[in-house]
């Protein structure tokens, strides 16, 4: 007896359907291949040092440049997006000083954890129904997403680097399958960015050397989250408030009047809600922070860079109430927290106040030399 073979349209027909069903506000699909330009730009983002140290984007970069450089077998990439978008500006909390500002994406539940399952389940029965072969990501591979989205015509990637849609703005969360079946392509839509260059303006520490490039060594987003190192002085005052992530280049985008309010109660639960007060979070642990951020995308950055992250936009605060809460991290066990300690609570003590709790035996030289500046040495 011989195996029916699948219709290809039919497929695509009920992909749409399914992906409604799980969730997902937007599917599309296209070859899965990535145009040799889009692998250029990478090459150029890496030989230029752009990527920081996130090292795995050089580590991974003959893999990135095509789906079939990580699986020779693929055939069709199918790009599903949930829209997160916000129901309110997120650049208000920017001017709520006392309050660690999260980017939007990451008020809610950890979209890596809800998007994996329902696309598991999406391809587990369109590998049923197909006998194909299918791979699923979201963000933890080598997979450039966003190219693959803006080839499948869900949207076009912006100034920002970011993927930008008519229907949805820049609040877009991605996830692909990969299968060896064939299924018809959709159209590729044009960029629709024109002369506009408000997500290049709004950049607090000018992270974009040109239109379409991005240089994440300065963006607060790689900075925050990413980076695990001593934040340099020249970023500290322009991250503000931020304590994970930005959203200003995202949030201006004009594109954005045409977005919705996201119906995903896991991404929208969190979003409107008052950003944590800095004094609360100067207070927690590393067990605390760990119980607080359960089930969130900022258990990601790990306690030491969030702490980092928290006594930085408490020098910004201009709240001389925080320095009681800034003290006690001048004695913690990292050189990374001490050194943002001593920073933060210089914005608030004179040098001769300064000079009251400097420790003459600090082992780290980063940390002295914060203690010299404050000191005004």
């Amino acid at each position: 007896m011989t195996a029916s073979i699948p219709d290809p349209q039919a497929l695509k027909d009920w992909l749409q359907q399914a992906s409604g069903a799980n969730g997902f506000d937007v599917m599309a699909v296209t070859g899965a291949e990535i145009d040799e330009i889009t692998g250029h730009r990478l090459s150029s983002f890496i030989s230029q040092n752009y990527h920081g140290e996130m090292g795995w984007l050089a580590d991974t970069q003959h893999r990135r440049q095509s789906p079939k450089h990580m699986w020779p077998d693929a055939c069709s990439a199918i790009v599903l997006g949930c829209n997160y978008g916000p129901n309110h500006d997120p650049m208000t909390a920017l001017g709520q000083t006392d309050r660690g500002n999260i980017s939007v994406y990451a008020r809610g539940r950890d979209y890596h954890d809800v998007l994996k399952g329902r696309l598991k389940q999406i391809a587990g029965q369109l590998a049923s129904r197909s006998g194909w072969q299918v791979k699923v990501f979201v963000d933890t591979a080598p997979l450039m997403e966003k190219p693959l989205a803006a080839k499948a015509g869900i949207g076009w990637q912006g100034k920002h680097t970011n993927l930008v849609s008519r229907d949805y703005g820049s609040w877009l969360f991605l996830g692909v399958i990969l299968t060896d079946g064939h299924l018809p392509a959709d159209e590729v839509v044009d960029d629709s960015c024109g002369s506009c260059t408000a997500c290049l303006d709004i950049c607090p520490t000018d992270a974009f050397p040109a239109p379409y490039q991005l240089d994440a060594r300065r963006c607060i987003s790689y900075l925050t989250i990413e980076y695990k190192g001593h934040i340099a002085d020249e970023f500290r005052s322009a991250i503000g408030n931020r304590i994970y992530g930005c959203d200003d280049c995202l949030a201006v985008c004009p594109w954005n009047k045409f977005a919705q309010t996201s119906h995903e109660q896991k991404f929208t639960d969190g979003q409107d809600r008052q950003m944590p007060a800095l004094g609360d979070l100067l207070s927690l642990d590393d067990a605390a922070f760990r119980q607080l951020f359960s089930g969130s995308p900022l258990k990601r950055t790990g306690y030491i860079s969030f702490m980092r992250n928290v006594l930085i936009a408490a020098g910004n605060a201009e709240r001389p109430a925080l320095a009681a809460d800034i003290l006690p991290h001048l004695k913690a066990g990292s050189e990374i927290v001490r050194a943002m300690a001593v920073w933060a609570l210089s914005r608030y003590y004179s040098a001769e106040q300064m000079s009251q709790l400097y420790d003459d035996a600090e082992p780290d030289s980063y940390v002295r030399a914060e203690w010299q500046q404050a000191l005004g040495h």
